[in-house]
């Protein structure tokens, strides 16, 4: 699934203008690697992200998110970080920026593969060996694979880990 059927019916009302939006971030991990798919509307290699749905929880969004754009089905372990991403605009003059929640996610079973059109290919990726990708994808993931028992939010432009 592409842009969801709520944001279709907001851009129906506000046009181009930004949205604040909830996001997650589903960082898959399986032993010494982690799932990641290549994004069909840029090219970019990056983890599973969506947003979540109005009424959903964020865990079972990052859970839905995988299945959806891998078919892989995972279990949530942990909330890793939780951060605000830079504006985004996409090809067609849509403004949003994302509250985002990135989960480490426990691989249960099956093969990634791009099952739903978003993404282009999904493939497991040693985490000694990733492919290029941004620096905000690489501290997502370092963030969430780190064996940091907290997760990290930021306060005052400051990264902090602490209870949430």
């Amino acid at each position: 699934m592409s842009t969801p059927d709520f944001i279709l019916a907001l851009r129906a009302k506000v046009g181009t203008h930004p949205l604040w939006l909830s996001g997650v971030t589903a960082v898959v991990v399986d032993g010494d690697r982690v799932l990641l798919v290549r994004r069909a509307d840029n090219g970019a290699w990056t983890p599973v992200t969506g947003i979540i749905d109005p009424g959903e929880h964020p865990a079972d969004a990052a859970v839905r998110e995988i299945l959806e754009e891998t078919g892989v089905d995972a279990a949530p372990e942990r909330l890793a970080l939780v951060h605000v991403t830079k504006m985004s605009v996409y090809t067609n003059g849509d403004q949003a920026q994302y509250l985002d929640l990135v989960f480490r996610c426990r691989h249960l079973g099956g093969e990634p593969y791009p099952a739903d059109g978003e993404n282009t290919e999904a493939a497991w990726f040693p985490l000694d060996a990733l492919p290029p990708m941004s620096e905000d994808m690489l501290n997502r993931i370092a963030t969430a694979v780190g064996d940091h028992p907290a997760a990290h939010f930021h306060v005052g432009g400051a990264v902090t880990a602490g209870l949430c």
